[in-house]
């Protein structure tokens, strides 16, 4: 049964919440000063707290209620404690929720808000239990996948990243072409790396070409060489890529913008392993894994006339889908701080931002707000506005922060519960209360 822990002097306070949570099948055990309550915690599977902010009658200052809540805190982060006294002020709520605090009541309480205050905040506790089980689930799950594989290092913590990197691991093996698809800077060639890492031909090089850097007149020679006097320029014969890749990987970034005649000779090198330097009657002969990545719909073009369908089919054997950073919102903090290193940190704030914003530019981007945040930082503490992002999608509402009309009329559909009417605002409850606190609204 879910249990609720109340830490008040008065027994009265107890008996009353005793009687108005058990008609919810809620059941209620009782703290009579701060070390009962602290060893209580100890004995008991409690669900939630609800807490007294003063424990003597002569005392209005609040601090003895502060320090248990930051016991309670530092004990058990994850449990949710809701402060309760005659003794309100919007300015210690808003720190104390800053620090953690679930909620913030007064008394004489509203039996109706209190109860729904009560059962939101279980049923995110519940929530909140389930999340950490299946997080600890899958990050076992990854760490047995980084103990058999070699992931050169990859920073990920999200499940459909572990998919695609899991993947690639199984396919490094088989000596077949590979198609990275996924939109600019996700990293693909990050990707193409774990493949060449777990390959039968690990051992040789690694060699990547981005097909869309290149000048078209110059991607054959890139990736096939050229004979002195090939091309105006050309004046001593050099090595393409397939060469320099001999016995490795060669790794075919935008290959989508590789022209027409370009894709012939691809086409050849996968059926036959054959090719001529631009300008040489000799055939070479290579041996070389060829993944290839492209963020362009391939399918299209095939249908414009500007893709081969044959070779198209040849280079997408296996199919590896990177979705786009917003779509792998839990590698978004965990690269964040590998980005930002282990000298500085995300303020909470910063933290919503990053989570908050939709990474147009993926994995690139977000590297590049956070280099720009280091250097702008104070004390260390990267803040929102350090981050340069441009403004959060909007909310439902169409807004990001809600008006005075806006957040009244939430509290009000919440009967006062922040929690629930932070939720249906699209904000943090920290968030709120600060919003509170600038209108000058009142909870009490």
């Amino acid at each position: 049964m879910r249990t609720v822990l109340v830490i008040d002097d008065n027994p009265a306070v107890a008996t009353a919440l005793e009687v108005l949570l058990s008609l919810n099948e809620i059941r209620t055990v009782a703290a009579l000063s701060p070390e009962q309550g602290l060893d209580m915690l100890e004995r008991e599977v409690i669900d939630l707290v609800i807490a007294d902010m003063n424990f003597h009658l002569d005392t209005t200052s609040g601090e003895e209620g502060i320090a248990l809540f930051r016991a309670v805190r530092a004990r058990h982060p994850d449990l949710p404690v809701i402060l309760l006294t005659g003794w309100t002020r919007l300015e210690t709520a808003v720190e104390l929720v800053k620090a953690g605090a679930a909620d913030y009541l007064a008394k004489p309480w509203d039996d109706q808000k209190l109860l729904a205050t009560v059962e939101n905040l279980l049923e995110l506790a519940e929530s909140t239990r389930e999340v950490t089980r299946l997080k600890r689930a899958r990050n076992k799950s990854q760490d047995a996948l980084r103990a058999r594989f070699d992931l050169r290092n990859l920073v990920f913590a999200d499940s459909a990243t572990e998919r695609v990197v899991e993947l690639a691991c199984q396919v490094a093996r088989a000596d077949l072409p590979v198609l990275i698809t996924g939109p600019n800077g996700a990293g693909k060639e990050r990707i193409a790396e774990i493949v060449h890492a777990n390959s039968a031909v690990k051992t040789g090089p690694f060699i990547a070409v981005n097909c869309g850097a290149l000048p078209n007149e110059l991607i054959e020679a890139e990736l096939f060489g050229a004979d002195a006097g090939a091309y105006t320029g050309a004046t001593k014969a050099r090595e393409g890529r397939f060469e320099l890749a001999d016995g490795g990987t060669l790794f075919l970034d935008e290959i989508g913008n590789l022209p027409l005649s370009g894709q012939i000779k691809l086409l050849r090198v996968l059926e036959t392993g054959q090719f001529e330097r631009l300008g040489s009657g000799r055939t070479r002969t290579v041996k070389v894994r060829l993944l290839s990545a492209t963020n362009a719909d391939l399918a299209t073009m095939i249908r414009e006339g500007r893709f081969r369908e044959d070779l198209y089919y040849r280079l997408n054997v296996i199919e590896l889908a990177l979705p786009p950073l917003r779509d792998r919102t839990d590698d978004i903090l965990p690269l964040a701080q590998h980005f930002l290193g282990s000298e500085a940190r995300l303020s909470d704030d910063s933290r919503s931002a990053l989570l908050a914003h939709g990474w147009p530019g993926n994995v690139r981007e977000l590297k590049n707000s956070i280099q720009r945040a280091r250097v702008l930082c104070r004390d260390n503490l990267v803040q929102p506005a350090d981050l340069g992002l441009a403004a959060a999608r909007p909310t439902a509402r169409g807004s990001d922060e809600p008006d005075r009309a806006a957040i009244e009329a939430a509290l009000a559909r919440a009967r006062g519960v922040i929690s629930q009417a932070a939720t249906e605002l699209g904000l943090s409850r920290q968030a709120l209360y600060r919003r509170l606190e600038k209108l000058g609204i009142s909870t009490a």
